[in-house]
């Protein structure tokens, strides 16, 4: 596994100086992160520091393009060098920035990688900014920290974009933004362009591991990528030592979680750190808080390494590697103390289970033992309380064999039978099975008799209802049939009685002489119903008892549909004679 290499990358050159008067102090930052112990911990090598440039913007004016230009075009030329030959020893580079303007230096180097890798190199870009600012969507360029992403992918001025005439230095379609505000100015540009990006809302919502995940999925054209990690992705209430603190940022856990699963990868090249300022951090606690999550963050490789170390130093076969230089022999740790196994002490055999066979000792015993292989066993005696004896074969009692199993169904099917005792069957020594029995008729299965089904009762005829004897007018006259013309005629002026509980509004009567209150309307005819309430109750009407007459007409088969009706001519049948 590849070892991690330090590297310092020191330069503020493409920042705004804070004051007239004064200069940008990320250039600080890797000495602050070394005096925390960043390579003690990491277990890592130095790799040394490229010296920048001095930081001197005096004189330029927007419109002039990026400002130091020219050193820092120097800068990384350097850088590329370094990072190189770290990567041709097989060692990981950690680069300590510095502002975001070393990124140039690494692509430039990751372009000359991509020639040995046979594929392209992506980049993983974390920060809090897109860093896309260039002539083509802003009115000047000035701080190349702020333009550094639009630069490594070919936009601006060629001594920058292009050194070695390389652009671009990563591809459009090779990038990955996590950790921006959504209040970026220049996402639409990214997302024209064909970039990617995840903000944090986004980033948040699906895990840190699921978006380094997504991430590595982005890139998974490439044959390798590097790893871009600027601090002020950080929130400002945890990270305020900045050169351009923006609210809305992740926690220290979530950068340590990402970071872990981008260099877990095989693909992963190399990680570089930018922009925490010590000078916003007098006591060192923002030192401390950088310098654990980069050791959090690298642990897949530091664990990596030092498996691999020890597997250098003390491989499987044992001793250390011939000619291979320990320095100090490893710390002796208090003896590990493993407790003994329980002793199982075998259970002792009386002399009288060796005296039953004429052995005098155990070990006699144990080598007629060894000789006799199925023979039957010559101690009964023996003292074993949980296994129970085995009785002698010649002594056993005659062997009774067991019914079928078919056979106890058929007694259980029926239960009537009465079974003949079965005959017993003596054990032959030279035939292990007893002779087949005959099967007594009485257990054999007896083939099942249909059942007659029973019949179905059959419907017996109604009986014709007695009608009685007294009938009311109204009952004897419903459903006629009338076969007289007068009859006819009088069918046609008919005027269905209706109970008076049942006409609502329309049924009200005077209380004095009992005839209708006001102008009635039978509404039967055009299907409506009164909306009038409901003013006496339902009183069903009588029937009128009448003597029954030689000239009733019989009961038509129409009576349970046409309903109850009074004629005129039943009227003049029920007014009384003279």
């Amino acid at each position: 596994m590849r070892r991690i290499a330090v590297v310092d990358a020191p330069s503020n050159l493409g920042l705004r100086p804070p004051t007239a008067t004064s200069v940008p102090g990320c250039a600080k930052a890797p000495g602050a992160l070394r005096d925390h112990g960043l390579l003690t911990r990491l277990g890592a090598r130095d790799a040394g520091c490229i010296t920048p440039p001095r930081y001197d913007p005096a004189g330029w004016q927007p419109g002039d393009g990026v400002a130091q230009a020219a050193e820092i075009a120097v800068f990384v030329r350097r850088l590329a060098d370094r990072i190189g030959s770290i990567l041709a020893q097989g060692d990981f580079p950690v680069v300590l920035g510095g502002d975001c303007s070393i990124l140039l230096g690494a692509g430039l180097a990751m372009r000359r990688h991509a020639a040995t890798l046979d594929g392209r190199v992506g980049l993983v870009y974390v920060d809090g900014h897109s860093d896309f600012r260039h002539e083509g969507n802003a009115s000047y360029v000035g701080a190349a920290a702020g333009e550094a992403l639009a630069l490594a992918t070919g936009r601006g001025q060629a001594n920058l974009a292009s050194i070695e005439q390389r652009r671009p230095y990563f591809r459009d379609v090779d990038v990955v933004l996590l950790g921006i505000r959504t209040h970026d100015e220049y996402r639409l540009d990214l997302q024209a362009a064909g970039i990617v990006a995840r903000a944090v809302p986004e980033l948040r919502s699906n895990g840190a591991a699921r978006s380094a995940q997504w991430a590595r999925d982005q890139l998974r054209d490439c044959a390798g990528y590097w790893v871009h990690v600027d601090v002020d992705v950080l929130d400002p209430a945890v990270m305020p030592a900045v050169d351009a603190p923006d609210v809305g940022g992740i926690a220290y856990r979530e950068l340590e979680i990402l970071l872990s699963n981008l260099v877990a990868d095989p693909r992963c090249v190399g990680v570089q750190v930018t922009v925490f300022d010590p000078d916003y951090d007098p006591d060192g606690r923002y030192a401390a808080e950088v310098t654990d999550v980069l050791v959090a963050g690298l642990e897949p490789l530091v664990t990596s390494t030092a498996l691999v170390a020890s597997d250098t130093m003390f491989p499987v076969s044992g001793g250390p590697v011939p000619g291979f230089p320990v320095s100090a022999p490893p710390v002796s740790a208090p003896p590990l103390r493993v407790p003994a196994p329980p002793t199982v002490t075998p259970p002792r055999v009386p002399d009288s289970a060796f005296a039953a066979v004429g052995h005098s000792s155990v070990d006699e015993a144990v080598e007629v033992a060894a000789i006799i292989d199925d023979g039957p066993d010559p101690s009964p005696d023996r003292d074993e309380p949980d296994i129970p004896p085995e009785p002698d074969v010649q002594s056993e009692p005659d062997i009774q064999s067991e019914p079928d199993i078919q056979d106890e169904l058929d007694i259980q099917d029926e239960p009537e039978a009465e079974a003949d005792p079965e005959p017993e069957a003596r054990f032959e020594p030279d035939r292990l099975e007893p002779e087949a029995r005959p099967e007594p008729e009485a257990l054999r299965p007896q083939p099942e008799e249909p059942r007659p089904e029973p019949e179905e009762p059959r419907p017996e005829p109604e009986e014709p209802r007695p009608e009685p004897e007294e009938l009311s007018v109204v009952a004897r006259t419903r459903g006629r049939v009338y076969g007289t013309e007068a009859r006819t005629s009088a069918l046609q002026g008919l005027d269905l009685a209706i109970p008076a509980g049942l006409r609502g509004g329309a049924a009200r009567t005077d209380a004095a002489d009992g005839t209708p209150d006001g102008p009635q309307e039978n509404a039967r005819g055009r299907g409506k119903r009164r909306t009038g309430p409901l003013l006496s109750p339902f009183v069903p009407a009588q029937p009128a008892s009448r003597e029954p007459s030689d000239d009733d007409t019989p009961e038509s088969p129409l009576s349970d549909v046409v309903p109850a009706a009074r004629t005129p001519i039943d009227d003049e049948q029920t007014k009384p004679a003279g």
